[in-house]
């Protein structure tokens, strides 16, 4: 199993790492909602897999704001990282940093056969 030692990009977006892997990067801004986050995350996650082909991926995920007067957050954003980031955005990649949990390597093996795009609800 591939277990990434690396630091979080200084920037948000793709950053390719000296062992064939690819860092993606992405910051959740204040007013963003539930399901802007979900399809930039996806879409990110998409591009990485179309630029870099099946390569061992990390993701990085910060959140601004979103959070009560103690700093917690919201739960729209603890179930985005409980619910949606391990159900729908884990399995494809090799290990992920969140808010809630700090750094975890994925068990199983990455998959590679990441959708076109994200449908949430009934639209």
């Amino acid at each position: 199993m591939h277990v990434p030692d690396y630091n979080k990009p200084e920037a948000p977006g793709l950053a390719m790492n000296f062992d064939n892997s690819v860092s993606l990067y992405h910051i959740v801004a204040a007013d963003d909602t539930f399901e802007q986050a979900a399809q930039d995350v996806v879409a990110l996650l998409r591009e990485a897999q179309d630029r870099y082909p099946d390569w061992p991926r990390v993701f990085y995920l910060d959140i601004l704001g979103h959070a009560d007067e103690q700093g917690r957050l919201d739960e729209d954003f603890v179930e985005f990282q409980q619910e949606f980031f391990f159900s729908v955005m884990a399995p494809f990649l090799t290990a992920f940093e969140l808010p809630l949990t700090g750094g975890l390597v994925n068990p199983d093996p990455q998959r590679n056969d990441v959708p076109d795009r994200l449908r949430i609800g009934d639209g």
